[in-house]
C-alpha cells in the first residue's frame, strides 16, 4: 500500500507520518487489496479537515472529516473509511 500524504496550510511533520502509517496499516486487516492512498491534511482557521482517497481493486473510496485536533479527525477518519471498505468487501462476496 502506497500512502501520499500533503497539506494544505500545515506542516505534515514526522509525528503526524507516523500516525497515519500506522493507523492505515490497520485498515489492511479488513481487505488487502488497497492499491494507493492519498492522505490531504487541511487547516482553516480552528478547523483541522482530513481526508483520503483508497483506491481499492475495482473501486475509490473516499471520506472526510473535520473537527478541532487534528490527530482526532485522523482517528475519525480511519473509522469512516473501515465502515466503507467493510461495505465493499460484503459487496463482492455476495454478488460472486
Amino acid at each position: 500500500m502506497q500512502i501520499e500524504i500533503t497539506g494544505h496550510h500545515v506542516d505534515v511533520t514526522d509525528a503526524l507520518r507516523e500516525h497515519i502509517h500506522t493507523k492505515f496499516s490497520k485498515l489492511t486487516r479488513h481487505f488487502d487489496k488497497v492499491i494507493h492512498v492519498h492522505v490531504t491534511l487541511t487547516v482553516e482557521k480552528k478547523v483541522q479537515k482530513a481526508e483520503a482517497t483508497l483506491h481499492l481493486s475495482g473501486n475509490d473510496v473516499h471520506a472526510e472529516v473535520t473537527s478541532e485536533d487534528m490527530y482526532a479527525s485522523i482517528d475519525q477518519l480511519i473509522d469512516k473509511l473501515d465502515r466503507q471498505i467493510v461495505k465493499h468487501k460484503e459487496k463482492l462476496t455476495e454478488h460472486r
